[in-house]
């Protein structure tokens, strides 16, 4: 049985350069004759350009739209198929109007950063500014600010799903709330940057980027700038991180690419901190007017939702501006079995940067909006949130299971997932601690939240969506070199996945070479299989099933060799532990690939002239995804004098199915785990009425750092897929989904005796002691007419 295969605890191989300080970024990046780019930005968030003015000085260094206009340069245009979707153009560098702040005006190259940025500062640009659209639910008004003017409103699309709504409108227990979730920034340790040169050699484009889909790059790039696919080269080296940030093509990366091009040297623009929080991509701001339906006893029996999502001013490629609005109303019911549905979603342009899918995507909000509701209709009901929970989760006997949406859960033991949450939290004690009150006169609250995590969509998902990337088969190449080494070349890119790991494990389980004998190769279109990219928590499933099976196609070709040698027939061998064995006989692998390589005078005559190098392709059984799923518990401590929240404790019982990696995965939901905690108390993007972001350094926008954030307990269950390799799942983005659902339920149940509760996240302190004062305001009078004061035990 091997130690380093499939379910083991394996170090990572990426780590010894990382620690080593080996890793190559794009800004590690040096070629010579290389220039830099600044990028003059708009600073005002809608207006039309009225002029842009160059000084003499400055000839020949700027470039703006007309100069792309005149090459050809396409906008980037990201529509999908969806009935209703108005199709938005993004101007590679803006073109007659401005939707945002920080859209690019111009482009100003130097021999370094310092200089262009001088540069950008002496271009004067005149503004001619416009009414602007800063509110997503104020951009659904008839009478709002157009972005697009050909558009009759601001709606990139609206959706509208009914199930049986008529059947739950005399429902016993009825609750509806207002939850809105704030824009994030995502904040990888890396920033995006790119490097564009023309290799004069062999007529091709070369981009260094950093991204998470190279290949969707290389097509949208082709596409923008009217070369055949095979003139474009994208690499993508080390990433610092991606988390959805670096899934889009980007207006620079066009750009940068066009100008070396133009210039015949390289070009090079590094993202700073300041752009990445105030021009780039943002995500997840959701507004919820839902309503839940449930039974005397505490069933949930129906759902009433009005979704409102912020896209921003343009539709991202390939994903779209509807990405998140989209799935809302597929994915809204969760984990959960009742018979009645409705569920109506808007995706809003405004003049806000563009929406991407950052980890989680749509499900953290609809987590968050579904879990805060079920809490209050448990509530009203008169019973522990987790008997409602318990009552209406579809069970294990049921699946695999098609829900009131159809999406087909493949398998799991979801009541199970949170009776485990439950215990570990130690729900009793708690009460009982609530009863005696904190001496130090904080509250106490637990809250509790499951979600499920749709993972490795496949073709029929996003065929149905229309848009410019469908997914389908991941293939994979393995090629043996003459040593006895194993070359694995997959089109998905590692970028904290540990896929130089765990695929080698892959190859490990199969085929017994030992994991460092084992090289991923990634990040390179000129030598990996086309592919979608890392996103959706898809490479194991995808990129892992397809190692799997070029490991049986290789296996076989190594069998047959074998078994020649020892003068036997491929039937009567196995292979394990880096040899071809029979009756107590064995060929190293190693041996098979010197003969085929170096001695093919010993070869039987009907050897495979494919040699030593397949190419398999992997698509699971079924592609509607697989379906990790878990329940987070959350105990915390509110301080109703200052606002504070202190996670005490914090519990994750997760099911990823088979573990290929057990370390890894437990690195993952950390991971996971402490950008939900993010989004529940600290990260928030604010914008003004002008659409002017208020957050631009990190000293404005608050990210949880050790000290906020505890180690969770991790509980690991392991139900396989009965559609994939091994019986794996996704799992890359389940610690992200359920933290703020669970610790803003956890804040709502220690401010209950309050009568005060919230249902707007981040649950900032002034939040906090905001919902304490409305609660306070909302007490009865007293007879003289004055509002009666809290007691000193009820702070």
């Amino acid at each position: 049985m091997s130690n380093q295969g499939v379910g083991k605890r394996v170090l990572r191989k990426e780590d010894d350069r990382y620690l080593r300080g080996k890793g190559q970024y794009v800004a590690d990046i040096r070629l010579a004759g290389m220039r830099d780019v600044a990028f003059v930005r708009s600073p005002v968030a809608h207006a039309k350009l009225a002029d842009i003015y160059v000084p003499e000085h400055c000839q020949g260094q700027v470039y703006t739209a007309a100069d792309l206009n005149r090459a050809g340069v396409k906008p980037i245009v990201a529509d999908t198929a969806l009935p209703g979707f108005r199709s938005s153009a993004q101007p590679i560098l803006a073109d007659g109007k401005v939707r945002h702040v920080g859209e690019l005006v111009a482009m100003c190259v130097a021999e370094t950063r310092a200089r262009a940025e001088d540069v950008a500062a002496a271009v004067q640009v005149e503004y001619d500014e416009l009414d602007t659209v800063s509110d997503m639910l104020k951009g659904r008004e008839p009478d709002a600010p157009r972005l697009h003017e050909a558009w009759p409103d601001n709606l990139f699309l609206t959706t509208d799903f009914s199930v049986n709504m008529d059947a739950v409108r005399d429902a016993p227990i009825k609750v509806t709330r207002e939850i809105r979730t704030s824009r994030q920034v995502m904040a990888p340790m890396e920033g995006r940057g790119c490097v564009a040169y023309w290799d004069t050699r062999v007529e091709q484009l070369v981009l260094y980027t950093a991204t998470q889909i190279p290949h969707i790059v290389r097509t949208g790039l082709a596409e923008c700038l009217g070369l055949p696919e095979g003139q474009v080269r994208v690499i993508t080296p080390d990433v610092g991180g991606g988390f959805g940030y670096k899934g889009i093509l980007l207006t620079e990366e066009v750009a940068v690419s066009w100008l070396a091009m133009q210039l015949g040297h390289p070009v090079r623009w590094i993202e700073d901190r300041r752009e990445h929080l105030t021009a780039s991509a943002n995500c997840r701001e959701h507004h919820y007017h839902i309503t839940g339906y449930a039974s005397a006893d505490g069933r949930l029996l129906g759902i009433d939702c009005d979704a409102t999502v912020d896209s921003g001013a343009y539709s991202s490629y390939p994903f779209s501006a509807c990405l998140e609005a989209g799935q809302i109303g597929s994915i809204l019911p969760g984990t959960y079995d009742f018979p009645s549905y409705h569920c109506a979603t808007y995706s809003v342009a405004t003049n806000k940067c563009p929406i991407l899918p950052y980890r989680g995507v749509a499900r953290t909000g609809v987590c968050f909006a579904l879990e805060l509701l079920l809490d209050d209709l448990a509530h009203a009901a008169g019973v522990e949130p987790c008997e409602l929970r318990m009552k209406s989760l579809v069970r294990p006997e049921q699946m695999p299971f098609d829900n009131i949406t159809k999406k087909h859960f493949d398998s799991g033991d979801y009541p199970e997932a949170l009776r485990r949450a439950v215990a570990a939290i130690d729900l009793p004690a708690i009460r009982e601690r609530q009863k005696r009150k904190e001496p130090d006169g904080r509250l106490i609250g637990v809250g509790l939240a499951v979600y499920c995590e749709q993972a490795a969509h496949g073709t029929s998902v996003y065929a149905g969506w229309g848009i410019p990337m469908v997914p389908g088969h991941e293939q994979a190449t393995l090629r043996m070199t003459p040593d006895g080494g194993l070359e694995i070349r997959i089109g998905a890119h590692s970028h904290g996945q540990s896929l130089e790991t765990t695929l080698a494990q892959v190859a490990n389980e199969k085929l017994g070479i030992d994991v460092s004998d084992v090289k991923v190769i990634h990040g390179d279109t000129e030598y990996t299989p086309y592919s979608t990219g890392t996103w959706g928590s898809r490479c194991m499933v995808m990129s892992g099933g397809a190692v799997s099976r070029a490991c049986d196609a290789l296996l076989k070709r190594l069998c047959h060799i074998g078994a020649f040698v020892m003068k036997t027939t491929p039937d009567k061998v196995t292979v394990s532990e880096g040899a071809v064995h029979c009756d107590g006989a064995s060929v190293p692998i190693s041996e098979v690939a010197r003969i085929w390589y170096r001695r093919p005078q010993d070869l039987p005559p009907e050897a495979n002239a494919g040699g030593l190098e397949v190419t398999e392709g992997y698509k699971p059984q079924r592609d509607t995804g697989t379906f990790g799923y878990g329940a987070h518990a959350a105990l915390v401590a509110v301080d109703p004098q200052t606002g504070d929240v202190e996670i005490l404790d914090y519990v994750v019982v997760e099911d990823g199915g088979k573990l290929v990696n057990p370390m890894v995965v437990d690195g993952q939901i950390y991971g996971g785990t402490a950008q939900g905690i993010g989004t529940a108390l600290y990260e928030e993007m604010p914008f003004d009425a002008a659409a002017q972001p208020l957050a631009s350094t990190f000293a404005d926008y608050l990210l949880p750092g050790p000290t906020e954030v505890p180690e969770p307990r991790l509980i690991h269950m392991e139900t396989l897929s009965p559609y994939t390799e091994f019986g794996v799942k996704g799992i890359g983005e389940s610690g992200a989904i359920a933290p703020p659902a669970t610790i803003l339920n956890a804040i709502n149940d220690a401010l209950r005796p309050l009568g005060a509760a919230l249902y707007t996240s981040p649950a900032t302190p002034h939040r906090v002691l905001e919902a304490i004062f409305k609660a306070r305001s909302a007490k009865p009078e007293t007879a003289a007419g004055q509002e009666a004061p809290l007691a000193m035990e009820e702070l």
